[in-house]
């Protein structure tokens, strides 16, 4: 976590000065601006949301997921997430709470791993309000088949990175 906070910040850092040499000090602000309006957004939605993921940790049935999705549930349950995540609501507001909830309910890195793949690749909102209306169905369909097995494929490789860095 430390680690992964310090690079973003390097990063962020290293694009400052590629900023600051192309675009002085107005790119500077103008980049501050658009962080500023963004950290707003996330001001109110984060704090939403991860209080609705603690309610669902509440009362989602923590035995289920484990027997459906959970660490032992092997290929089935990579199958199951994979096709739920395609079910998730939302952006990652929404969708990655959810996700921790899973986790908290036992569901095994996999299959985790397949579940958010899934939504990354399906979203069932983002299809119908966006991709099928603008880029037309046959588009839609087509790239929704062609990406069938991705999320599937995450959670295998997913599954044999875990079993080969716990040996």
């Amino acid at each position: 976590m430390i680690l992964a906070f310090g690079l973003v910040w390097v990063i962020a850092l290293v694009l400052s000065g590629i900023v600051w040499r192309r675009k002085g000090a107005s790119g500077l602000v103008g980049a501050g601006r658009n962080a500023y309006d963004t950290f707003k957004t996330l001001l109110i939605r984060l704090p939403a949301a991860l209080l609705a993921a603690s309610f669902l940790i509440q009362i989602v049935p923590v035995d289920r997921v484990s027997d459906l999705i959970g660490p032992d549930s092997g290929m089935t349950g990579i199958v199951i997430a994979a096709a739920a995540g395609g079910f998730l609501p939302g952006g990652p507001m929404a969708s990655f709470p959810i996700a921790v909830v899973f986790h908290e309910g036992g569901a095994g890195l996999s299959q985790l791993v397949a579940l958010i793949s899934g939504w990354s690749i399906f979203a069932l909102h983002r299809l119908l309000a966006y991709e099928a209306p603008i880029m037309g169905w046959r588009f839609a369909a087509l790239r929704s088949v062609s990406c069938l097995a991705l999320p599937v494929m995450a959670g295998v490789s997913a599954e044999l990175l875990v079993k080969a860095f716990a040996s």
